[in-house]
Protein backbone atom coordinates (compact mmCIF):
# COMPACT_ATOMS: atom_id res chain seq x y z
CA UNK A 1 0.00 0.00 0.00
CA UNK A 2 1.16 3.58 -0.92
CA UNK A 3 2.06 6.08 2.20
CA UNK A 4 0.49 9.33 0.86
CA UNK A 5 2.07 12.30 1.15
CA UNK A 6 0.31 15.13 3.10
CA UNK A 7 -0.28 18.59 1.85
CA UNK A 8 1.00 21.61 2.92
CA UNK A 9 -2.28 22.80 4.50
CA UNK A 10 -2.65 19.29 6.29
CA UNK A 11 1.03 19.62 7.62
CA UNK A 12 0.24 23.25 8.91
CA UNK A 13 -2.70 21.92 10.75
CA UNK A 14 -0.91 19.05 12.28
CA UNK A 15 1.22 21.45 13.26
CA UNK A 16 -1.37 24.29 14.59
CA UNK A 17 -2.95 21.61 16.53
CA UNK A 18 0.36 20.29 18.25
CA UNK A 19 1.25 23.80 19.03
CA UNK A 20 -2.34 24.47 21.14
CA UNK A 21 -1.88 20.38 22.12
CA UNK A 22 1.35 21.69 24.35
CA UNK A 23 -0.13 24.73 25.25
CA UNK A 24 -2.61 22.60 26.63
CA UNK A 25 -0.63 20.25 28.58
CA UNK A 26 2.12 22.50 29.96
CA UNK A 27 1.30 23.32 33.61
CA UNK A 28 0.82 27.14 34.09
CA UNK A 29 -0.95 27.39 37.52
CA UNK A 30 0.78 31.06 38.55
CA UNK A 31 -1.07 32.25 34.73
CA UNK A 32 -4.42 30.22 34.51
CA UNK A 33 -6.71 32.05 36.42
CA UNK A 34 -4.84 35.89 34.79
CA UNK A 35 -5.39 34.66 31.13
CA UNK A 36 -9.26 33.85 31.53
CA UNK A 37 -9.88 36.71 33.65
CA UNK A 38 -8.10 38.79 30.59
CA UNK A 39 -9.61 36.45 27.72
CA UNK A 40 -13.27 37.31 29.43
CA UNK A 41 -12.71 41.19 30.00
CA UNK A 42 -11.72 41.46 26.00
CA UNK A 43 -14.90 39.80 25.27
CA UNK A 44 -17.69 42.48 23.15
CA UNK A 45 -14.41 44.53 22.79
CA UNK A 46 -14.69 45.52 26.56
CA UNK A 47 -10.83 46.11 26.81
CA UNK A 48 -10.99 48.49 23.49
CA UNK A 49 -14.18 50.45 24.79
CA UNK A 50 -12.59 51.15 28.40
CA UNK A 51 -9.16 52.06 27.10
CA UNK A 52 -10.71 54.55 24.50
CA UNK A 53 -12.96 55.66 27.01
CA UNK A 54 -9.79 56.72 29.53
CA UNK A 55 -8.20 58.22 25.65
CA UNK A 56 -10.99 60.30 24.94
CA UNK A 57 -11.56 61.53 28.64
CA UNK A 58 -7.75 62.10 29.21
CA UNK A 59 -5.92 62.84 26.16
CA UNK A 60 -7.28 65.92 24.61
CA UNK A 61 -8.21 66.06 20.74
CA UNK A 62 -5.28 63.63 19.97
CA UNK A 63 -6.80 61.02 22.34
CA UNK A 64 -10.28 61.42 21.17
CA UNK A 65 -8.75 61.11 17.49
CA UNK A 66 -7.27 57.86 19.21
CA UNK A 67 -10.10 56.62 20.32
CA UNK A 68 -12.75 56.99 17.69
CA UNK A 69 -9.63 55.69 15.06
CA UNK A 70 -9.48 52.10 17.53
CA UNK A 71 -12.96 51.85 17.70
CA UNK A 72 -13.70 52.32 13.81
CA UNK A 73 -11.37 49.98 13.34
CA UNK A 74 -12.53 47.37 15.94
CA UNK A 75 -15.97 47.78 14.22
CA UNK A 76 -15.05 47.18 10.48
CA UNK A 77 -12.52 44.22 11.62
CA UNK A 78 -15.42 42.74 13.80
CA UNK A 79 -17.49 42.85 10.79
CA UNK A 80 -14.86 41.36 8.11
CA UNK A 81 -14.30 38.41 10.60
CA UNK A 82 -17.54 37.95 12.11
CA UNK A 83 -19.86 38.51 9.33
CA UNK A 84 -17.55 37.28 6.51
CA UNK A 85 -14.09 35.32 7.21
CA UNK A 86 -15.75 32.98 9.72
CA UNK A 87 -18.87 32.13 7.60
CA UNK A 88 -16.05 30.95 4.56
CA UNK A 89 -13.54 28.94 6.55
CA UNK A 90 -16.01 27.35 9.05
CA UNK A 91 -13.32 25.96 11.62
CA UNK A 92 -14.46 23.84 14.44
CA UNK A 93 -13.26 24.96 17.89
CA UNK A 94 -10.60 23.10 19.36
CA UNK A 95 -12.24 20.26 21.75
CA UNK A 96 -11.03 21.43 25.32
CA UNK A 97 -11.56 17.90 26.61
CA UNK A 98 -9.78 15.83 24.26
CA UNK A 99 -6.85 18.20 25.09
CA UNK A 100 -7.63 18.33 28.52
CA UNK A 101 -6.96 22.04 28.91
CA UNK A 102 -7.29 22.72 32.73
CA UNK A 103 -11.11 23.67 34.06
CA UNK A 104 -9.06 26.63 35.36
CA UNK A 105 -8.07 28.30 32.49
CA UNK A 106 -11.83 27.85 30.73
CA UNK A 107 -13.77 30.55 29.83
CA UNK A 108 -17.05 29.92 27.85
CA UNK A 109 -16.99 28.32 24.48
CA UNK A 110 -17.96 30.93 21.95
CA UNK A 111 -20.98 29.78 19.48
CA UNK A 112 -19.12 30.98 16.75
CA UNK A 113 -16.80 29.02 14.71
CA UNK A 114 -13.04 29.70 15.75
CA UNK A 115 -10.75 30.24 12.22
CA UNK A 116 -10.16 33.62 12.88
CA UNK A 117 -9.70 34.51 16.18
CA UNK A 118 -12.24 37.54 16.47
CA UNK A 119 -10.61 38.36 20.29
CA UNK A 120 -7.36 39.04 18.08
CA UNK A 121 -8.56 40.48 15.53
CA UNK A 122 -10.03 43.37 17.25
CA UNK A 123 -7.36 43.71 20.07
CA UNK A 124 -4.73 44.24 17.20
CA UNK A 125 -7.36 46.65 15.41
CA UNK A 126 -7.58 48.32 18.44
CA UNK A 127 -4.16 48.66 18.62
CA UNK A 128 -3.59 49.83 15.39
CA UNK A 129 -6.24 52.32 14.57
CA UNK A 130 -5.32 54.10 18.37
CA UNK A 131 -1.59 53.57 17.97
CA UNK A 132 -1.72 55.55 14.54
CA UNK A 133 -3.10 58.53 16.54
CA UNK A 134 -1.33 58.29 19.83
CA UNK A 135 2.36 56.73 18.52
CA UNK A 136 3.00 57.16 22.71
CA UNK A 137 0.12 54.18 23.46
CA UNK A 138 1.44 52.00 20.33
CA UNK A 139 3.46 49.61 21.66
CA UNK A 140 1.52 49.43 24.95
CA UNK A 141 -1.69 48.77 23.13
CA UNK A 142 -0.06 46.13 20.93
CA UNK A 143 1.39 44.49 23.96
CA UNK A 144 -1.94 44.04 25.70
CA UNK A 145 -3.20 42.98 21.96
CA UNK A 146 -0.71 40.01 21.95
CA UNK A 147 -1.21 38.80 25.62
CA UNK A 148 -5.09 38.89 24.22
CA UNK A 149 -4.42 37.45 21.65
CA UNK A 150 -2.36 34.68 23.63
CA UNK A 151 -5.06 33.86 26.47
CA UNK A 152 -7.65 32.89 23.63
CA UNK A 153 -5.20 30.46 22.71
CA UNK A 154 -4.31 29.37 26.80
CA UNK A 155 -8.21 29.36 27.47
CA UNK A 156 -8.46 26.70 24.90
CA UNK A 157 -10.92 28.44 22.84
CA UNK A 158 -8.92 29.00 19.53
CA UNK A 159 -5.72 26.85 17.71
CA UNK A 160 -2.51 29.27 17.68
CA UNK A 161 -3.07 29.98 13.76
CA UNK A 162 -6.29 31.37 14.28
CA UNK A 163 -4.72 33.99 16.90
CA UNK A 164 -2.28 34.68 14.35
CA UNK A 165 -4.11 35.00 11.57
CA UNK A 166 -6.69 37.35 13.88
CA UNK A 167 -3.59 39.19 14.86
CA UNK A 168 -2.81 40.32 10.99
CA UNK A 169 -5.78 40.49 10.06
CA UNK A 170 -7.10 43.35 12.68
CA UNK A 171 -3.56 44.80 11.90
CA UNK A 172 -4.31 45.03 8.21
CA UNK A 173 -7.45 46.23 8.26
CA UNK A 174 -7.09 49.17 10.81
CA UNK A 175 -4.14 50.42 8.51
CA UNK A 176 -7.04 50.41 5.73
CA UNK A 177 -9.64 51.87 8.30
CA UNK A 178 -7.28 54.36 9.86
CA UNK A 179 -6.46 55.59 6.04
CA UNK A 180 -9.80 56.10 5.09
CA UNK A 181 -10.85 57.74 8.42
CA UNK A 182 -8.10 60.21 8.08
CA UNK A 183 -9.52 60.91 4.31
CA UNK A 184 -13.16 61.64 5.49
CA UNK A 185 -11.48 63.82 8.13
CA UNK A 186 -9.50 65.67 6.26
CA UNK A 187 -12.02 66.17 3.52
CA UNK A 188 -14.17 68.16 5.75
CA UNK A 189 -11.41 70.63 5.99
CA UNK A 190 -10.02 69.20 8.82
CA UNK A 191 -5.83 69.04 9.01
CA UNK A 192 -4.19 66.51 10.59
CA UNK A 193 -1.92 66.61 13.17
CA UNK A 194 0.51 64.77 14.44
Amino acid sequence: MEQRTPTRPEEIERLDVAVYAAIARTPTPSLDAGMARLSAAADYSRLSIGTATVMALAGGERGRRAAVSGLVSVAVTSAVVNLGLKRVWRRPRPDRVAHEVPELRHVPMPSTRSFPSGHSAAAFAFAGGAGKEMTAASLPLHALATVVAYSRVHSGVHYPLDALVGAVLGSVVSQVSSHELDRIRNGRGGTRRR
